[in-house]
């Protein structure tokens, strides 16, 4: 281990500088946190209830006025992606394509919404970065085919363009997610990564069930996380952002984690934290993120989503719960609490569910007062 952990640092070292891009608010002070809205996207693909384009224009719309960034935008996921990536097994496949086939339904007006964002970005005190997730080289062809037929760049002043791709820290997640070994969807990943920098798209990498597996259990051996955020980086990937997709994490492991991720010379500049709250451990886990240097975390308004694989894991950790506590610890985000609660009771009442955002309802209650 102490071999691969002096070659990934020297790998860091040498790794062509020119690739690498950041993100909207490179390198800010060390008291500022970015926060990356993943509601329109993660949060709303696991609803039951079909969501209308307008609705989703509307929450982005909404959300690029309380001062993110960056907001996941939707997923470029091909017609034909659920047959193709589920039949692990017969049994396994009739299992999950209800929830797969709920998901392409959410999914399904990206292109649309990727279109309208492309030729009228909302108004926004600050650029907003769209991240749209790309599963494989079609959805980001696909994605491609839309900015070349708008004339769009990845650039403009109003907004910029990044997708979002996807590694599992465990096997069994691996083949039930995507139908393949971990190999194998880095393998995959590795041409999507470099047409996204032909066209200088922003690329964002993802580790799910780094803090525990529906399928493996809480025990994810950290160092296989680290191996694997290490070799997206090297691929390309701007910036990492490892995912306790089901909610299993502690403090102790999300410390052991951040621990193995330094020791395979991964700097806490490249790395984003993905935290959901089913256990109600997702706010602690944040401040032992903040205590190793980590200042990206992602979240959801109203504490939207879930995981679809993973019966019973709630949903992200809310914005409005994340952005109260920052801003408690003296940390800034430049997001309004006030307008990020009156987003999360909004979109809340638009899909018939609960708010799950407790600084949220107590700010809503006080701004109603």
């Amino acid at each position: 281990m102490a071999t691969r952990r002096h070659m990934r640092l020297f790998s860091a070292l040498q790794r062509p500088q020119h690739l690498r891009r950041f993100a909207t608010e490179s390198r800010l002070a060390s008291d500022h946190v970015r926060i990356v809205e993943v509601g329109p996207r993660d949060g709303l693909q696991n609803e039951k209830k079909s969501i209308s384009m307008e609705t989703k224009l509307e929450l982005i719309q909404r959300l690029a006025k309380t001062g993110v960034t960056t907001i996941e935008a939707g997923s470029f996921v091909p017609a034909k992606w659920v047959p193709q990536v589920c039949i692990v097994a017969n049994q396994l496949y009739i299992a999950l394509q209800p929830i797969l086939t709920q998901w392409l339904l959410q999914m399904a007006s990206t292109s649309e919404i990727c279109e309208h964002l492309l030729t009228s970005p909302p108004q926004s005190h600050d650029t907003i970065a769209y991240n749209y997730l790309v599963p494989n080289i079609r959805g980001l062809e696909n994605l491609v085919k839309i900015m070349d037929a708008k004339g769009a760049s990845a650039e403009k002043p109003a907004r910029t363009l990044e997708v979002s791709l996807f590694a599992a820290a465990t096997e069994a997640f691996s083949k039930a997610n995507t139908n393949c070994t971990i190999a194998e969807s880095l393998e995959r990943i590795k041409p999507i990564v470099s047409l996204a920098k032909s066209k200088n798209i922003r690329v964002r990498g993802y580790v799910s069930v780094a803090l525990g597996c529906p399928y493996e259990g809480p025990e994810v051996d950290p160092t296989k996380v680290a191996d694997i955020t290490a070799t997206l980086l090297e691929m390309g990937a701007d910036e990492v952002s490892v995912a306790d997709t089901t909610g299993m994490g502690t403090a102790p492991r999300t410390n052991e984690l951040l621990k193995a991720l330094k020791a395979a010379g991964i700097a806490s500049t490249d790395l984003a934290l993905h935290f959901h709250d089913t256990y109600g451990q997702a706010l602690v886990n944040t401040i032992v993120g903040l205590e190793h240097g980590i200042r990206i975390f992602d979240s959801s308004v109203g504490g939207l989503g879930g995981c679809p694989y993973s019966k019973g894991a709630t949903g992200n950790v809310s914005t409005e719960d994340l952005v109260h506590t920052l801003h408690s610890l003296g940390m800034h985000t430049g997001v309004s609490l006030d307008e990020m609660s009156r987003i999360g009771a909004w979109i809340s009442a638009e899909l018939g569910r609960s708010n799950d955002s407790r600084a949220g309802k107590a700010t809503n209650a006080r701004l109603s007062e």
